[in-house]
């Protein structure tokens, strides 16, 4: 991939952190039930959208990972595993 189209790509795809704050402030709002139903219809599809762009993003990061892990020549196989707040507390 060219340097320009990777500049490109990079300018299309909205910054991780900033779909997953705009999300949270959309599902803030829903949960609020000020909306009416036009808007929460029109916040809905917005987070969709939103949900979609970070779970992309997510499995492009999944997917470096495992390359440079796979570059860094370990012959161990690493399995994804979901998070848990059991995992979160053993920490």
């Amino acid at each position: 991939m060219s340097k320009k189209v990777k500049a490109e790509s990079a300018e299309k795809s909205p910054d991780f952190e900033k779909s997953l704050a705009e999300l949270e402030q959309i599902v803030a709002r829903m949960e609020a039930g000020e909306l009416s139903l036009e808007q929460s219809l029109q916040q809905f599809e917005r987070g969709v959208a939103l949900a979609r762009e970070c779970q992309q993003a997510l499995q492009v990061a999944e997917q470096k990972v495992e390359i440079l892990l796979k570059q860094s020549g370990s012959n161990t196989e690493f399995v994804a595993a979901p998070f848990t707040s059991d995992d979160a507390d053993n920490e």
